[in-house]
């Protein structure tokens, strides 16, 4: 979208709900988090044969998933039923030491990971989005240390393919929980997307486990362009939205 490009400063011009009370991201400070021991775990069940592809849409790199019926999905946690797995997306920096959008006490990580799922009460997508229970993300950040993580080759492997702007790729046979740190612990509030509209549809699963990446992995994310194939050069690093107000929410915590 237009308003994309003029920045996250003036989203809410053009899209009056990215000034709203439900915004995302937000920072996580411990010292206010509410452990609910209430909380219970949260689960998936992927269908490695519902991926399809894997594209470049000038603001990110994205893997669709088939969504037509309850292939992919993921219940439990703060959620009241099941949500089918739609797209994971990634947000990071222009170098290792920011990208995240949620803060965690002050930590900003290279990159967090969406997985983003739709509640099927509401027969489609659009219709979820206008839902304040249409819409449910797993947030994993991503920290950079010595070993590159071996799932994210899949991945990796087709940033070539989907340099520029508007390129797709098919990207068949891959189930995203292979993605997920060993620990389940999460915190979770209610919060918006992090792109204009920023529609406050969604309930957060953000993970309190990083997973770890190399440095090559991510100057590899850092090599997709938001340009055209026929444009000059302009490299895809700092899509991340700032953390926004919290306005009196309550984080909750499924940990101690």
């Amino acid at each position: 979208s237009f308003a994309f490009f003029l920045g996250p400063e003036h989203w809410h011009k053009y899209y009056p709900i990215a000034s709203g009370d439900h915004q995302s991201p937000i920072e996580i400070n411990s010292k206010e988090v509410q452990h609910d021991p209430s909380l219970p775990p949260w689960f998936v069940g992927y269908d490695p044969g519902a991926a399809k592809t894997i594209l470049n849409n000038g603001r990110t790199c994205r893997v669709v998933f088939d969504d037509t019926f309850d292939r992919s999905v993921l219940r439990g946690g703060p959620l009241p039923g099941p949500y089918r797995l739609r797209q994971l997306h990634f947000h990071w920096g222009s170098s290792d030491d920011h990208g995240s959008e949620h803060v965690v006490d002050g930590v900003k990580y290279a990159a967090e990971l969406h997985m983003v799922h739709w509640n099927p009460k509401y027969s489609n997508f659009a219709g979820a989005l206008k839902q304040p229970d249409g819409v449910a993300v797993v947030g994993i950040f991503l920290q950079v240390g010595k070993t590159p993580k071996p799932e994210m080759k899949r991945i990796l492997e087709e940033i070539d393919n989907i340099k520029t702007k508007g390129k797709e790729a098919p990207f068949q046979n891959f189930d995203p929980s292979i993605l997920f740190p060993k620990s389940r612990d999460y915190w979770t509030y209610h919060g918006s997307f992090t792109t204009p509209p920023c529609e406050e549809c969604i309930t957060w699963i953000l993970l309190r486990e990083p997973i770890i990446v190399s440095s090559d992995q991510m100057t590899k994310l850092r090599s997709l362009s938001i340009n055209a194939d026929t444009e000059p050069v302009r490299p895809m690093v700092d899509n991340w939205r700032p953390p926004q107000p919290v306005k009196g929410r309550v984080v909750k915590a499924s940990f101690q």
